[in-house]
């Protein structure tokens, strides 16, 4: 036996998917080897959290409480843990309090039992009532700060320095964590700045020292590695056909690695390798959310631009849709100039979703031009302080006619907001009084009250919520020598470039996947995007006016009624694009003429959202 194993907290079904697959691992998938995970013997297994709760809903139709409890009943040995976001919980804004605490008691419940709490900001205002909430449900309150360097890529500088994370640990002890854990969302931490690191806070701290990190850079097993060194007493890793890229090291050869010396971890090689066997056999069906433009499996330039594993897939994914893919590389190179225009915040949810969507606006649309409420509640003040001032010009723009003030407030974000539970509860009255249902409403109003339609058989599930079904083998080819006879041939038709409501589709067949090409024809040619003008078909008409919408997204409300009376720049829809709430301007003068679609709705890039009359 080992002296001193180290501790293994494997992120398989949560943190692995989500940064390699989008989050899309489906609980059909993960239960056939749930017991056996079960019985390999790690500290810890992270199950939820993160964007699971979000994309269970949103995208795969599975009641994410459904899934916990599932997954409790298959694993009862190992400790099951989740990531929170502090205030912010699953979602991408601040809760108030009564949320908070029914959100972290219920799920100590359904079988959380190490809540990792953390803080995009790092900022103790919003972490302190889910740590005591975590704190009275009796379970196990793992206090994380997040990692992040300035400029410069490694530890040091004048805000992420020793000093800061020295800091931050002591502070986050003396609320009354049971562990801490660095939270290295983006691989940025190096080797021997890992070694460093480690041995100050195993100096300092009374608790448990975890450490949570990214392969992106290329760095992590070696980070890894020298933490282990340095006396830290668990990390996380995750089964080889999800590790690496852009989640964690493999567990595997660490196992081999450590094999025989004094912090030997003592699993079982040849039983994770059969695991690591069940998921090749699975992934395939998940080929489409594994895509990537880079053929490396590390991205050196996260040490510049930051952004975290799960949402660099998003954003390719987000690019895709929005068929601007060409600019990923402009918009990495406008991250960090947005991060320090915010402050140098870390970049974790929600920040990383807040300055990923915002450069991708920057990009595509001018810098600052669109902004999104978040952005603008950020820069407001309600996610809390960030490390560093915000520039003063992005506070006048984005706060201008901000309905809560023009000037950032200095006050606990959670302090001014009401109770909102029993709110919920109403919303939901006559569809459900079951808290699972109230909780997700609470916590995504617009894509939440729409897949409790969908669980209680008011709407019926869309079909890209389903799972993928076996593919049909499509018939071969009839022979040339059954063709009928050959008809006149008919002049041949340009081939007409794609235009902006092009779709790419995924088509399976027999384990094979083709990606094809759809284009709508509408009265001949298609449609621009943003704005165009559609012919009266009465004649001598005044023409109208259409907008449409500038990215993929929700519609989440409009903002006028018909018959209305709109100048340029006033706000006529809120579209929700990246997860991020945009308002959209009116581009002209004129009468709301027609409002086509029905909030909720989901748009592409091009559909047509307000019709003015000029």
């Amino acid at each position: 036996m080992a002296k001193n194993p180290v501790k293994i907290s494997d992120t398989t079904f949560r943190d692995a998917h989500q940064s390699n697959l989008a989050t899309r691992l489906r609980i059909e998938d993960m239960a056939p080897i749930a017991p056996e995970m079960d019985a390999i013997g790690f500290y810890s297994m992270e199950v939820w959290g993160g964007a699971t709760f979000d994309v269970t809903t949103r995208y795969l139709g599975e009641d994410p409480w459904k899934r916990l409890r599932t997954l409790r009943q298959l694993m009862p040995h190992t400790k099951l843990s989740m990531l929170l976001r502090g205030q912010s919980l699953v979602g991408y804004r601040t809760y108030a309090d009564d949320v908070v605490n029914a959100f972290v008691q219920h799920s100590a419940e359904a079988g959380i039992d190490i809540f990792r709490v953390f803080d995009a900001l790092n900022d103790e205002w919003n972490l302190d009532t889910a740590a005591k909430a975590v704190v009275k449900s009796g379970k196990h309150l793992q206090m994380a700060i997040c990692y992040s360097v300035t400029e410069s890529g490694r530890l040091g500088g004048p805000i992420f320095n020793l000093d800061y994370y020295l800091a931050k640990a002591r502070q986050f002890q003396g609320i009354g964590a049971h562990s801490i854990a660095i939270k290295d969302m983006a691989g940025l931490l190096a080797p021997y700045d890992a070694y460093e690191l480690v041995k100050a806070l195993k100096g300092e701290l009374k608790v448990p020292l975890q450490l949570h990190t990214h392969y992106t850079s290329g760095m992590a097993s070696m980070s890894v590695l020298k933490a282990i060194e340095a006396g830290v007493d668990i990390v996380d890793t995750c089964l080889s056909p999800l590790a690496l890229r852009t989640a964690q090291p493999a567990i595997e050869p660490l196992v081999v690695s450590l094999s025989g010396t004094d912090r030997d971890c003592g699993l079982d090689f040849q039983r994770l390798l059969k695991l690591a066997d069940y998921l090749e056999t699975i992934l395939p069906k998940y080929k489409p959310f594994m895509e990537s433009p880079r053929a490396a499996v590390i991205d050196p330039r996260v040490l510049t631009h930051q952004i975290p594993g799960g949402m660099t897939s998003n954003l390719v994914s987000q690019l895709k849709e929005a068929d601007a893919l060409d600019r990923l590389d402009d918009v990495l190179r406008e991250i960090p100039k947005t991060r320090k225009d915010l402050g140098y915040p870390p970049l974790v949810t929600p920040t990383s979703q807040m300055v990923g969507s915002q450069s991708v606006s920057n990009v595509l649309f001018g810098r600052y031009k669109m902004v999104s409420g978040q952005v603008k509640d950020y820069v407001y003040g309600l996610y809390g302080r960030p490390p560093a001032p915000v520039d003063a010009e992005v506070v006048n723009v984005a706060l201008k006619g901000y309905p809560k003030g023009e000037k950032p407030m200095t006050q606990k974000p959670a302090s001014l907001l009401e109770p909102e539970l029993e709110k919920a509860k109403a919303a939901v009255k006559d569809i459900s009084s079951d808290l699972d249902d109230v909780l997700i409403y609470a916590l995504y109003p617009t894509t939440g009250m729409k897949f409790l339609r969908i669980k209680h058989g008011l709407e019926p599930m869309p079909d890209d919520m389903k799972p993928q079904p076996k593919a049909t083998p499509i018939a071969p080819p009839v022979a040339a020598t059954a063709l009928p006879p050959a008809k006149a041939e008919a002049p041949a038709l340009a081939t007409p470039a794609p235009s902006p409501s092009a779709r790419t589709f995924n088509v399976f067949v027999e384990g094979e996947y083709y990606e094809v090409v759809v284009d709508p024809v509408v009265g001949g040619s298609a449609s621009k995007p943003s704005v165009a003008r559609r012919p009266n078909q009465m004649a001598n008409a005044t023409e109208d006016i259409v907008m449409a919408a500038p990215m993929p997204g929700l519609l989440l409300r409009y903002l006028v009624q018909e018959g209305a009376k709109v100048k340029p720049g006033d706000p006529v829809a809120v579209m929700e694009a990246m997860k991020m709430e945009n308002t959209l301007p009116a581009t002209v003068s004129g009468t709301i003429k027609a409002l086509p679609l029905k909030p909720g709705a989901s748009v592409r890039k091009g559909d047509v959202l307000v019709m003015i009359a000029p």
